[in-house]
């Protein structure tokens, strides 16, 4: 089955969006964090996370991957109906818009590709990120690209004159990559290191004795050509299933589990034994067969560092994976991939993959992230690495409060040297991971577990009476709540009990509802705002409606609900009463 066809599929696996670590994007690894000089911010508008919080502008969008980069501070969030959201730092307009510093998770933007001028019918089904770049890929098997250029700027794939169908791609700090459903391989963007591919860097002195690298604009530009170049020639036949990259390096894995490096190979990153960088992709003869059990069925790629899942699924590391202390600059590197006493406890988990031939582990700024089986042969997380410390993936290393992108708990230690388990997330039946350079963002399955865990933002300010009545009856109401904040208008009167929305924590009457209910709904239920807006704005970020009217939708999101059933989900009781019998605000809890 082809990318496009799984990823777009009913029966696409799907989720809700949880998050940990740093949200101050402008700030997130530099030395500048924090309030005003001299003064105290007790509670930060943009704070850090240091546990796993369910996402609530998202919690009512079936989420199906989540894309970043290991040196990068945004994400993109795909959705079942091909949709892509997208948030964090918004580096040379990476995110598609201008004049703005970030997009707050609390407020992602909503892209379709037919917004981008794609044909009705276009769906997302891949996404990659670079530092100040992002790759979109449609079902047509385009690439649109954002960074120093605006958000439509369609980025043509060709070889011997023929379109290719991208399905794939990937991106490194200056370059980008991407996988065709052929199985050809095109690169673009500096040459530098070599991490095109192509047999060069293009090196050369410019005015004034400066040095200077090739770059290429537009991906198989000259594909056609005599030379080959930019389609990554060395790679022709090998019928590639998986690209990833690092900040400067990338590795291809090819259908019969052969794994290639290419690109800058400090700290011994290509797992070769050397640190000399490869400019044209080679194979790592330690994955090469004959032997079957010994190849590869997943890569990695961190900033400094490469992963290799085998077929037994045993995990396997080179280059250096932390910035200080043991496995950083001062330590043994490891100069090709090794399997050391820790990792070999663990499996790696592969879970039903999914188009983009994702599985279970991932490597972040300095943290790395897998699933593997429990005792009782239920999903486990396991992370490790250092907590991003100011400085992370640059050179200077001054300490300031972590941002918490491992989400071990605020009572945890901030780093963990060796595999540890989440216990964050125990229970929770986690199925994608996008590890950036401060943040992580985790895709989890609804279940029973989801009332437990905290809700970002955690105070949005609900009503203290029913959102439809604006009433009160006494003890006998007993709401359950939405975990979004409100859109909040009056509705004329209805009556009860209660209900309180799984996203917002509004109140609302069961008979207050259109059409209205008899009963508490099993699972996951919106209440009817939510339902109309998925991704709306919350806390600070929403937009508030008035009694008179409703505004006209300003995005034009996909329903979550699919004739009123909703697979998986919780029910949410409302905080006790107060004495005069009102529910007070809706502080996040725990059931």
């Amino acid at each position: 089955m082809t990318t496009d066809e799984t990823q777009t599929s009913p029966e696409a696996q799907w989720g809700r969006v949880l998050i940990c670590g740093g949200t101050d994007w402008p700030k997130l690894g530099r030395k500048e964090r924090g309030g005003a000089a001299g003064g105290e911010n007790p509670e930060p508008e943009n704070p850090d996370l240091l546990e796993p919080y369910l996402l609530r502008s998202l919690l009512n969008v079936k989420a199906i991957s989540a894309h970043t980069s290991c040196a990068g501070c945004h994400f993109v969030v795909l959705d079942v109906d091909g949709n892509a959201w997208l948030f964090g730092r918004n580096g040379f307009s990476c995110l598609g818009v201008s004049d703005v510093e970030y997009i707050s998770e609390n407020a992602p933007r909503l892209v379709k590709a037919t917004d981008l001028g794609a044909p009705k019918g276009t769906k997302f089904v891949h996404a990659a990120c670079g530092r100040n770049h992002t790759l979109l890929v449609a079902s047509d098997g385009s690439v649109w690209a954002a960074g120093q250029n605006n958000l439509g700027q369609s980025v043509p794939v060709s070889h011997g004159g023929k379109k290719e169908h991208v399905i794939q791609a990937s991106a490194g700090i200056t370059f980008s990559i991407v996988l065709t459903k052929s199985g050809k391989v095109f690169s673009f963007g500096s040459a530098e290191k070599g991490q095109l591919g192509n047999g060069t860097t293009g090196e050369r002195i410019t005015t004034g004795n400066k040095t200077s690298y090739d770059i290429e604009v537009q991906p198989g530009a000259h594909a056609y050509d005599t030379f080959g170049r930019f389609y990554v020639k060395e790679l022709d036949g090998k019928n590639i299933v998986r690209i990833v990259s690092g900040q400067q390096h990338s590795l291809a894995l090819d259908s019969a589990g052969v794994v290639y490096v290419w690109g800058y190979n400090g700290y011994c990153r290509l797992g070769l034994g050397n640190q000399v960088d490869i400019l044209k992709p080679k194979v790592v003869p330690q994955f090469a067969g004959p032997n079957e059990t010994t190849m590869a069925c997943d890569i990695v790629a961190g900033p400094s560092n490469s992963v290799v899942v085998d077929n037994q699924k045993m995990y396997w590391m080179a280059g250096k994976w932390k910035n200080s202390g043991e496995g950083g600059r001062d330590s043994t590197l490891y100069e090709a991939f090794v399997s050391d006493a820790a990792y070999q406890a663990l499996r790696v988990l592969l879970l039903p993959v999914s188009a983009t031939c994702k599985t279970s582990s991932r490597s972040g700024g300095v943290t790395h992230w897998l699933v593997t089986p429990d005792d009782d042969n239920t999903p486990m997380t396991v992370c490790w690495g250092q907590n991003a410390n100011n400085g992370s993936c640059i050179t200077k290393l001054e300490l300031t409060t972590p941002e918490g992108e491992l989400g071990l708990g605020p009572d945890e230690r901030k780093s963990a040297s060796k595999p540890t388990r989440n216990l964050t997330l125990v229970g929770i039946d986690v199925f994608d991971i996008a590890a950036g350079q401060n943040t992580t963002v985790i895709l989890a399955k609804p279940n029973e577990k989801f009332s437990d865990m905290p809700r970002h933002p955690e105070d949005v300010g609900p009503p203290l009476l029913c959102a439809g009545c604006n009433k009160d009856h006494g003890e006998d109401d007993n709401p359950l709540e939405c975990d979004k904040v409100p859109l909040i208008f009056n509705l004329s009167g209805r009556i009860t009990p209660y209900v309180l929305a799984l996203q917002c924590d509004a109140p609302w009457h069961l008979k207050c509802l259109d059409p209205p209910l008899d009963a508490v709904p099993d699972g996951e239920w919106f209440c009817p705002d939510c339902e109309e807006e998925p991704g709306a704005p919350v806390g600070k970020w929403a937009i508030k409606k008035t009694k008179s009217s409703k505004p006209k939708q300003k995005r034009g999101a996909s329903p979550v609900s699919d004739g009123g059933s909703q697979d998986g989900g919780i029910k949410r009781k409302a905080p006790p009463k107060t004495k005069t019998g009102a529910a007070p605000a809706a502080k996040k809890k725990k059931q």
